[in-house]
């Protein structure tokens, strides 16, 4: 299965040119203020790719999805939209979810510790992709000051699951795709820290389970 993975498109998706595949994975903040008619347009995107599987997780810009989660999800039609939620695709076991660190009180934020880890907890240990909005501590998670603000908890739990791919964003600056261990970590922001649109989607072969950028 070829699986095109990108993240952080804050409202610049139809700027973005999206290699063919089978799957096609968003990692959140595809909108900047969560607002309905964001989330209709990118949904109208959406339903002109031809990829036939769809997986979005929201972000902490995507607001919308944690205050109003019934009007949220009926405005995202051609995705699978997952919130703490596993799914099934052509054998592959996919688990997705919105929760970062506590971030300036933005969107599905749980402070680091015992709040976040229950989060992580829940996420199954057969999981072959993991879909989560912001990274785990130590990879591809330092800011354009130096400062690794990945989740700790995340990456503990990560040492049960081992997933084959996971796929992020949030740092935006941390953009790239690293193997350590069974798992390919890809960090998939489209836009750099000023919201300018600068990095290809990744394309992953889940044959080998190695990611390139694609174009």
């Amino acid at each position: 299965m070829r699986i095109i993975c990108l993240s952080d498109t804050h409202g610049q998706h139809r700027q973005v040119l999206v290699p063919p595949g089978d799957m096609l994975i968003h990692a959140g903040d595809f909108t900047r203020r969560g607002q309905a008619g964001e989330i209709a347009d990118f949904n109208d995107w959406l339903g002109t790719l031809p990829h036939p599987h769809k997986v979005v997780v929201a972000g902490n810009h995507d607001w919308l999805f944690e205050q109003d989660p019934h009007q949220a999800r009926a405005l995202l039609t051609h995705a699978h939209y997952l919130e703490e939620e596993a799914l099934v695709i052509g054998g592959l076991r996919l688990w997705g979810s919105p929760i970062t660190p506590w971030f300036f009180d933005w969107a599905f934020n749980r402070f680091r510790g015992d709040d976040i880890r229950r989060h992580w907890e829940m996420i199954p240990s057969d999981t072959d992709i993991l879909i989560t909005h912001g990274p785990p501590f130590g990879q591809l998670d330092l800011t354009r000051h130096g400062q690794a603000v990945g989740c700790e908890a995340l990456a503990r739990e990560l040492e049960r699951i081992q997933p084959r791919l996971h796929v992020f964003g949030h740092i935006h600056e941390g953009y790239g795709s690293v193997q350590a261990g069974p798992t390919c970590f890809v960090n998939a922001s489209v836009l750099d820290v000023q919201y300018v649109l600068v990095n290809a989607p990744w394309v992953v072969d889940s044959e080998t389970w190695r990611a390139e950028a694609g174009s």
